[in-house]
């Protein structure tokens, strides 16, 4: 430990620490536009400098180590002039389009313009002026309100592993962007938005998909039906002032109703059949012995990182689709005989907390149902928040209503989809089962729960035991690889979720914390949402998909048989190699040539 002073306060902390963390023990907020707490440190803003007694001159707080002994002044008027006129020069390259910014109200350049009271900009001349990349599904790029944070950089590099994002140009010019400042279609994103969660301004942000919902729900010819995805029954209510991690289920589903859709369904019901035919598959491998580990396939980033970066596991990935687009398909088929609707009719609309979805929503692979599109739209925790507050509704005084039937009842299984590990788990609960003909004792599997890299195994008795593993971000998907791939581990059962703070609860679409530690408020944010989806769990009278009763209704009605024919038709599919060629393979093709 050692002690230093910082604006006449004594302040003992760990050696190796920062001076903002410093300042944070002694409740002094050190302001920062690019650091982000125990992920990016490039000391590029200039905004969190200080004066330290015996320096030249002013010093980057993000980047600076404290010792003992150490005087440090955070607020002189010399510093606050100087944070005052970078946030002026940012400005003076900057687009003011804020009320009509993605990021209005929740941008910390507005923040820190505000809090340092930028009435006017004094330096005029030039902008940079870059075309807007609106071309994915799933995010749009706008460079011209970069600010050179290198957030998206790092993130996507150190702690995702896809590189996407580098400097470009140099001087005046100089802009974050893939290669070539081309859009993000000429590229191996796999459209997680982890970057859209630590962009300090409006550059990166979700594709924008409220306007098409409510042409839907004006349309009298479209019945309109909606699922919502497990974790946003635990995080849109943070939307409304809600403590972190609130279960507010019944009071979304009100909200729903209220919005003027048809149905509104649970795409926990969708993770419940999911479960049926991933778990009905991985028995049928066990058996063969072949194409393991078996990798989920229910995150659609996880997938098109694996297309793109290691395409030879293609065979190992799951060819059951993922909740949204089982229940997209089923809406148009199995729903739509119940209900004795023309599937024509149907506008399918899902909530989930995930870019990627948008992205998954559209690939051709996704109509089996034969109408266009399984899910003709997507919308995410951060667009239906953004629509109820359009309509005057406040969620947290709204009664509690059920889900409509057919498909909107779950077990506890489809509930913790929503976190990592949650996939594995209510699989193995189902498929532990159906291959012993046992009740599982330890029907919460906590060994796969948790941060990072988890495994467990399942004894079924008889000397067989199933080996599962849990990676959380594409990051860590890249060592759990590493390990099969050499020989270091063998598994079974594989689940990637590329989100990594906590899977699904912390996607790219849910609701986005500005500030230096947001990363670290998004670590805490998935323990609370994680443990209001457990909870939902332990609450439901069914814990496992198939004690699912209105599951076992759709098999013997519609389905038939788990992985079996009709479900082989409507449920699942197959997975495209997109692997980008190397220099090195470049080179090898030139010499045979």
């Amino acid at each position: 430990m050692v002690t230093l002073t910082i604006d006449g306060q004594e302040v003992e902390i760990e050696e190796g620490e920062n001076l903002i963390a410093a300042a944070n023990k002694a409740n002094i907020d050190i302001p920062t536009l690019c650091y982000l707490e125990g992920v990016n440190e490039p000391a590029a803003c200039r905004i969190c400098v200080v004066e330290i007694e015996g320096e030249q001159n002013l010093q980057p707080a993000c980047t600076y180590k404290v010792r003992d002994g150490l005087v440090v002044r955070s607020n002189t008027p010399e510093i606050l002039d100087y944070r005052k006129t970078v946030l002026e020069l940012l400005l003076s390259d900057h687009p003011f389009d804020c009320l009509t910014c993605a990021a209005n109200l929740n941008c910390e350049l507005q923040a820190l313009a505000d809090q340092f009271g930028v009435r006017q900009v004094s330096y005029q001349g030039k902008k940079n002026e870059y075309p807007v990349d609106d071309l994915s599904p799933s995010l749009v790029r706008e460079p011209s309100k970069c600010i050179m944070c290198r957030r998206c950089i790092t993130v996507c590099s150190k702690v995702q592993e896809v590189h996407i994002y580098d400097v470009l140009e140099r001087g005046f010019p100089t802009v974050a962007g893939p290669a070539f400042n081309d859009s993000y279609l000429d590229t191996p994103c796999i459209t997680c938005g982890q970057c859209i969660l630590v962009c300090p301004t409006g550059a990166l942000h979700g594709r924008d998909n409220k306007e098409e919902a409510w042409h839907a729900l004006k349309d009298p010819d479209k019945h309109v039906v909606i699922q919502t995805a497990p974790a946003i029954r635990v995080t849109i209510g943070e939307l409304f002032g809600m403590e972190t991690g609130s279960l507010v289920t019944g009071k979304l589903v009100a909200a729903l109703k209220r919005l003027g859709f048809d149905k509104v369904f649970d795409d926990c019901f969708g993770a419940d059949v999911v479960v049926m035919e991933e778990g009905h598959e991985l028995m049928e491998r066990l058996e063969s012995d072949q194409d393991l580990p078996q990798f989920t396939s229910c995150c659609p980033a996880w997938v098109k990182f694996c297309e793109s970066f290691y395409p030879e596991l293609i065979p190992n990935l799951s060819s059951c689709k993922s909740p949204q687009q089982v229940f997209g398909a089923l809406i148009k088929t199995y729903y739509a005989q119940e209900a004795g609707i023309d599937p024509e009719d149907i506008f399918s609309v899902s909530v989930m907390p995930c870019v990627a979805k948008k992205y998954e929503a559209a690939r051709p692979e996704m109509n089996d149902s034969g109408q266009d599109r399984d899910v003709d739209l997507n919308l995410t925790t951060r667009e239906l928040a953004e629509m109820i507050k359009e309509a005057g509704l406040d969620l947290t005084t709204l009664e509690d209503e059920e889900y409509d039937e057919p498909m909107g009842y779950a077990s506890g299984a489809g509930v913790i989809f929503g976190s990592t590990g949650g996939v594995c788990e209510a699989t193995l609960r189902t498929v532990y089962e159906k291959l012993t003909g046992k009740e599982l004792d330890k029907i919460e599997l906590k060994e796969v729960r948790g941060k990072d890299f988890k495994e467990g195994e399942v004894e079924l008795g008889d000397g067989r035991t199933i080996k599962a593993a849990v990676a959380r971000g594409t990051g860590n998907a890249r060592r759990l690889i590493h390990r099969l791939q050499t020989g270091e581990r063998d598994y079974d059962f594989v689940e990637v979720m590329a989100c990594p703070n906590g899977g699904c609860v912390g996607g790219g679409g849910q609701p986005v914390y500005a500030g230096y530690d947001n990363w670290t408020k998004m670590g805490d944010a998935y323990v609370s949402r994680a443990e209001g989806l457990f909870t939902a769990d332990r609450d439901k009278e069914h814990r496992k998909a198939h004690e699912n009763p209105f599951v076992k209704r759709l098999y013997e009605k519609f389905l038939g048989q788990p992985h079996g024919e009709r479900s082989q038709k409507l449920l699942h599919t197959g997975y495209v190699d997109r692997k980008l060629y190397t220099y090195q393979e470049q080179a090898e093709e030139k010499k045979e040539e």
